[in-house]
């Protein structure tokens, strides 16, 4: 039995690029996470260590995540670890990508939008549900 599971939460490092796949339609977003591990060294001095992963996310989960998330949004990725290679320059070049298979948005911060900007949206929407129609001027 093989696995391949990548569990990984950290903040948008850039805001999420959309573009679609000209054959099928599908939606594809390409986002960069940053990680982040805290550690004591053998002297007790606090070091970190921050770590890049660039995501792939498709279909609606891609609409979803450009949608609501943006730079500094957390979110929590599970998926599973794919590399592509081609030749540029004669050289062949390599990069390793996660492959987003379900995702949560993390808290949302001030001042940034997220899973509660949904919300936040719906809550205005059943307040206009609750004007009384005699004082709609039209």
């Amino acid at each position: 039995m093989f696995i391949n599971k990548t569990l990984i939460y950290g903040n948008l490092t850039r805001d999420p690029e959309l573009k679609t796949i000209p054959t099928s339609g599908t939606s594809v977003a390409n986002a960069s996470i940053a990680t982040n591990r805290t550690w004591k060294d053998q002297s007790g001095t606090k070091q970190e260590e921050v770590e890049y992963h660039d995501v792939v996310f498709f279909g609606k989960t891609a609409e979803v995540v450009c949608q609501y998330l943006k730079k500094g949004s957390g979110i929590f990725v599970e998926g599973r670890l794919k590399t592509r290679s081609w030749e540029q320059d004669g050289n062949k070049r390599y990069k390793t990508e996660i492959i987003a298979e379900q995702m949560q948005f993390g808290p949302k911060k001030e001042g940034q939008p997220g899973e509660s900007s949904y919300n936040e949206t719906q809550k205005s929407s059943e307040k206009e549900e609750e004007i009384n129609p005699d004082e709609i001027p039209f």
